[in-house]
């Protein structure tokens, strides 16, 4: 089951580096702008340059790292959003109905930090929320439900219209609709959008990502 930001097979650095940021105990910044960097790009790294088979036990640290954060400082927007991608990208790597809670977890948390500031991260909060009601599979084992997915999805792009993501999980979800002329337009848009500052590990994986649907067309 294919859920939230987790996508296809990734390899393109060197595991060794990788593993050795996974394994050691992380030292949390005094503030939350370094917090989320480093949840970001330790995010980014599991997601994009080690093997799948990997990627589950490797998220579980980092879940647990973003928990350990968000207790922290509750009232954090940020970092409630990216403990709800993690979540997203963890139950995507776990797979079956053991990823359904997780799934859960995640939205729960995509949802305390709209509530709190949905701008957060741009159209971040509610493209990864209708990311979730989009994957994740129906009632009865769930609570996906494709048209409260294409409202959050439409609601992200709203808030940020050039965004690579907001643009990207848009045009996966057309693609998946069977809607391809239209998930074209949203995909190279996707493509075209700038390099996110500080995002360069992640706008390099999401560009794998878009090349891969851009295919299936």
């Amino acid at each position: 089951m294919r859920i939230g930001y987790q996508s296809v097979a990734r390899h393109f650095c060197a595991i060794a580096a990788v593993t050795g940021l996974l394994i050691a105990t992380p030292t949390f910044a005094a503030t939350d702008s370094a917090a989320i960097d480093d949840l970001a790009h330790r995010w980014a790294k599991i997601s994009y340059q080690i093997p799948q088979a990997e990627q589950e036990a490797a998220f579980a640290i980092l879940a647990k790292d973003a928990h350990s954060l968000v207790q922290q400082n509750p009232t954090s927007a940020r970092l409630l959003a990216w403990q709800g991608i993690i979540l997203s990208s963890y139950a995507g790597a776990k797979g079956g109905l053991g990823a359904l809670d997780l799934a859960k977890q995640a939205r729960n948390a995509l949802q305390q930090a709209a509530l709190i500031d949905e701008k957060a991260l741009g159209g971040g909060i509610d493209t990864s929320l209708g990311a979730l009601y989009h994957k994740v599979p129906g009632w009865p084992l769930g609570f996906g439900n494709d048209g409260q997915a294409k409202a959050y999805l439409e609601k992200g792009l709203a808030l940020n219209p050039d965004g690579i993501d907001e643009n990207y999980f848009y045009g996966d979800f057309l693609l998946d609709l069977g809607k391809k002329m239209e998930a074209k337009q949203y995909l190279q848009k996707a493509a075209a959008a700038m390099p996110r500052t500080g995002r360069s590990d992640a706008d390099a994986g999401r560009h794998q990502d878009i090349a891969a649907d851009l295919a299936k067309l």
